[in-house]
């Protein structure tokens, strides 16, 4: 559509330049003249068409690859799991989401087509021009590879400017999200001082940078004015010296007002779509610097499977009753031994309790048989699949609580959960009178890591939501850690109903009414079992 608009260009110039000459120089009258003007009309009409039509499949080209790049950042996340992304900041990770994502609209939007657009029309242009005066064909020729040229050396370093501008852009939003969430802790220890001062010595990076950035984009805009308007005046003095009888050599002595007129109207337009790609050279600056920081993701954010998960897989099939671990081992990046050698089955069903001293790899298995990490050595299968295929329930010591309302809490795990069912879970935890004394019901806001709710209250939740959960495999790490005597007793009942259910419960724990619901119990000590 582009090209298009661009050879309708080319008429419609031509219709102007012809209908000029034919009044002055060939003095014909206006009514003689009735098709050259519909045809510009025509020419300008649907010149407009194709510029909006070419806007339209741009903006959907766009939001079609941002709509992909969205989805396999949101795999990538799940690959990772929530150990790997533990140390990024929630305002890194939206950077991604949102920033990044959408700095890769003007290169595929604009830059990308434009590169096509910027050869195929300046050679339409440029056939049109020989046929007409090779002398001045010449002259665009000869300016042409300038602009490229120039704003190629302008914007070399553009790349790396941008990349530095995300990456800043990130860190300058992680440090304030955490200034915001410790304000408490900052004030308790009269550290707000301190604080402020980081954050502006952050902000005065980001705008150094940010000027940086925004100076090589000006730079660039500026060397492509220059030589564009410097090489349009060329022309323009050759055809007005010609026509004036001043240039006897080549073709000039052949120029008439229609040709000379024609040339001098489509040499903006031969220079157009040059300068459209010098502009959005700073989008292709700015996508490529965004693209190599989500790539980095995209790459960082796989797991190393082991070279066993094919035949962890295949056993599996053949045990679907079951979790398998065999020979199973877990060495972290920094070398620790997570797990060494472990080999047990659990069946499914079972109450399962990990013991031992703290360090031992409890939390480990957990996150092995969660698919939060992958065994490094030996196979693992949880009821016939890879780890992390299935549906799991999961509650810690810190229960996650989002910014929202009951009903969001809830509809994590059962999206499509009915009020009835919700307040039936929140019944089964015992939270009816809580939610009673919220004014909205279910339609109550919570605020974000549950500000209004006791420890005790969002471990409830928690627990609520296990229960509309669909998982038959439920982990728990010191699940009754910190909670008071009736919301533990609460806790044990809700997990014998779960037990009741047909679901499988692991648990690690050192509290002796928990261990007294296991059915059996393993020691884990330096990352090895030694005692069931």
């Amino acid at each position: 559509m582009g090209t298009l608009a661009g050879l309708l260009t080319i008429v419609q110039m031509g219709s102007l330049a012809y209908i000029i000459h034919a009044a002055i120089v060939l003095e014909r009258p206006v009514d003689q003249l009735t098709g050259w003007f519909g045809l510009l009309l025509l020419a300008l009409a649907l010149r407009a068409v194709s510029q909006g039509v070419q806007s339209r499949f741009m903006a959907h080209g766009s939001r079609t690859v941002r709509d992909n790049a969205r989805r396999q950042l949101l795999a990538a996340w799940h690959k990772a799991g929530p150990l790997r992304l533990l140390d990024e900041s929630a305002a890194t990770l939206s950077r991604e989401w949102l920033d990044q994502v959408e700095a890769l609209h003007g290169y595929f939007a604009r830059y990308l087509p434009q590169i096509q657009l910027a050869v195929l029309i300046p050679l339409a242009i440029l056939v049109t021009v020989i046929g007409l005066d090779w002398l001045a064909a010449l002259f665009l020729l000869v300016a042409a590879p300038l602009i490229p040229l120039f704003m190629a050396l302008v914007g070399m370093g553009a790349e790396s400017l941008q990349r530095r501008h995300f990456q800043t852009m990130g860190r300058l939003s992680g440090q304030f999200l955490d200034r915001v969430r410790g304000l408490t802790t900052l004030q308790l220890f009269n550290q707000t001082g301190p604080a402020a001062d980081i954050l502006q010595a952050r902000s005065d990076d980001f705008r150094r940078i940010t000027m940086k950035t925004l100076r090589v984009a000006f730079l660039s805009s500026a060397v492509l004015e220059f030589f564009a308007s410097v090489s349009i005046a060329v022309i323009a003095m050759y055809i007005g010296f010609g026509l004036l009888g001043y240039i006897d050599f080549g073709p000039a002595s052949e120029l008439t007002l229609f040709s000379g007129l024609f040339i001098l109207l489509l040499a903006p337009e031969f220079f157009q779509p040059l300068r459209q790609l010098a502009q959005h050279y700073h989008d292709r600056a700015a996508a490529l610097g965004a693209a190599e920081l989500i790539v980095m993701r995209l790459s960082d954010s796989e797991p190393t499977r082991p070279q066993t998960e094919n035949t962890a897989h295949e056993e599996a099939i053949a045990s679907p009753d079951v979790i398998a671990l065999n020979h199973a081992g877990v060495i972290f990046s920094d070398g620790r031994v997570g797990l060494n050698d472990v080999s047990m089955t659990i069946d499914k069903g079972e109450r399962l309790a990990l013991t031992g001293p703290s360090g031992g790899g409890k939390s480990t298995l957990l996150h092995l048989l969660a698919g939060f990490m992958p065994a490094t050595s030996g196979s693992v299968a949880v009821f016939g699949r890879r780890p992390g295929d299935q549906i799991i329930g999961w509650l810690g010591q810190s229960p996650y609580i989002a910014h929202g309302t009951w009903k969001d809490q809830l509809r994590l795990t059962a999206p499509h959960a009915s009020t009835g069912e919700m307040k039936e879970a929140l019944a089964f935890v015992g939270l009816t009178g809580t939610l009673a004394s919220r004014p909205q019901g279910l339609d109550s806001p919570i605020s974000e890591a549950g500000i209004g709710l006791s420890g005790g209250q969002a471990r409830r939740l928690s627990l609520a939501r296990l229960f509309l959960s669909p998982a038959e495999l439920i982990l728990m790490d010191e699940p009754t850690a910190g909670l008071d005597a009736d919301t533990e007793k609460l806790l044990l009942a809700s997990l014998k109903t779960f037990a009741d259910q047909g679901r499988t419960l692991v648990f690690a724990t050192h509290h002796e009414s928990l261990l007294a619901l296991a059915e059996r119990k393993i020691t884990l000590r330096a990352g090895r079992c030694v005692h069931e």
